[in-house]
């Protein structure tokens, strides 16, 4: 049993993940339905696991590099280039969703009468920017630590509910407390000590955790497989493939042009990358692949530990290219396609413009898909029913959005990282793939 394990653990991280994903959707079609039943709980516990450690990983984390990253950089600086990247790479993106809507035209020809609105579907109500703006801001950092918030019953009862805004809470107050220790010098030199050990602390924790990646991707794509019904993608088989070739040019055209602009080798990022991007594409989720994805800037890219512990998590939660920018453009045209209506110019602006500004107004709120495409449709003035028959969907929609989503929430700290002399080249080179789980780290 030792000698099964020792040789398991040896095998790289990236390659187990593989090894998961592909016994996963081999179970699933063995079981069918079942699988869901079977294995789905697997994929639970192992996102369960990494929600768990996502919070205090990050306010440590976040603590420690505002308190380190003063004299190194300008804060304001560091921070004011990755948002005008976010920004950059976000237009880029709308860009791409619009000419591949375009090209392929996946409205066209489409049965309307073979659509049917999703079962769960409830439409969103969209938060206006001033609203997310506040609740940057918690009430009580405590219950930002818990992901709850407060709600009122209908017969006026208060209660506790899970929160929109939780990581851009916790980024908001673990930022205040990092300046703190820097305002406070020399006083504060034993708590940023310990603030640093807890960090380090964390960091063991996220390496036990990612350990089960495998089995919780096993649990994942069997249940997905298994439970989903083929005959639900048939009628908007167009638009599923016009959404993976949208993202699967973003993601290889545009990031590596962006690379090789900054003199990166698009190939070596993309293998230090590409753990996140796979359980990214697996859980559908940018929160659950947060760790990963801090650990793949630090220990694969090379991006210096305290910036990255800024960059990464606030993408997290605001960067968005798949989710609030390539799918809301395609949406738009998918649906203006198969309507019949014909887009004009303005339209088209509007639809860019409410898309890039939009990603940043719905900022930490779940569901961000298909709120930036409730957002955008409005603006554009086209039917918002039409978000119901995407709904059916949503989950195979969502493992390529999500990818994209990530992979770019990586790719802006290394840019600014490079452009900014925080980017260790060596580390870069050398291509890791193994998240420092064992040994240095390299494959």
């Amino acid at each position: 049993m030792l000698r099964m394990f020792d040789w398991w653990f040896r095998i790289r991280f990236w390659k187990r993940v593989v090894l998961g994903f592909v016994l996963g959707a081999l179970a699933g079609w063995l079981f069918g339905p079942d699988a869901e039943r079977w294995f789905g709980p697997l994929g639970d516990v192992y996102v369960n696991l990494i929600k768990m450690i996502a919070i205090p990983l990050v306010l440590f984390a976040v603590i420690s590099a505002v308190s380190s990253l003063h004299g190194k950089q300008s804060v304001a600086a560091l921070g004011v280039r990755t948002f005008l990247w976010f920004a950059i790479t976000a237009v880029l993106a709308v860009a791409v969703g619009l000419a591949v809507g375009l090209a392929m035209k996946p409205g066209a020809g489409v049965d309307v009468s073979a659509l049917q609105v999703a079962s769960d579907y409830k439409p969103k109500d969209v938060p206006g920017p001033l609203d997310v703006l506040f609740n940057i801001v918690p009430q009580n950092p405590f219950r930002a630590f818990a992901a709850m918030g407060t709600g009122t019953t209908a017969d006026g009862l208060s209660v506790m509910v899970p929160s929109n805004y939780t990581i851009l809470q916790v980024i908001f107050f673990a930022g205040l407390v990092g300046f703190a220790l820097v305002r406070i010098g020399d006083k504060g030199t034993q708590l940023r000590a310990l603030v640093a050990e807890a960090n380090a602390l964390m960091i063991q924790v996220t390496r036990f955790v990612l350990e089960f990646t495998p089995l919780g991707t096993f649990g994942l794509i069997a249940a997905l497989v298994g439970g989903y019904g083929f005959e639900k993608l048939l009628p908007l088989g167009q638009f599923v493939v016009a959404l993976y070739v949208a993202c699967a040019l973003h993601i290889a055209i545009v990031y590596s042009g962006l690379l090789l602009a900054h003199g990166l080798n698009p190939l070596k990022f993309f293998r230090g990358a590409s753990p996140a991007m796979q359980v990214a594409f697996v859980a559908s989720s940018s929160f659950a692949a947060l760790p990963l994805s801090l650990r793949s800037a630090i220990h694969n890219h090379g991006v210096d530990k305290d910036y990255a512990a800024f960059a990464v998590p606030l993408g997290a939660s605001i960067k968005m290219d798949g989710c609030g920018a390539i799918y809301p453009a395609l949406a738009a045209v998918f649906i203006a396609q198969y309507t019949g209506i014909e887009l004009s110019a303005s339209q088209y602006f509007i639809i860019a413009l409410a898309s890039v500004l939009g990603s940043f107004g719905t900022a930490g709120v779940p569901g961000t898909a298909v709120i930036m495409a409730t957002v955008v449709l409005s603006a554009a003035g086209l039917p918002l029913e039409a978000i119901g028959y995407l709904y059916a969907i949503d989950r195979v929609l969502d493992m390529m959005r999500t990818m994209t989503n990530v992979t770019g929430q990586m790719l802006v700290p290394v840019l600014v990282a490079r452009e900014t002399g925080l980017l260790e080249r060596e580390t870069y080179e050398a291509a890791p793939t193994n998240l420092g789980l064992e040994g240095d780290g390299r494959a």
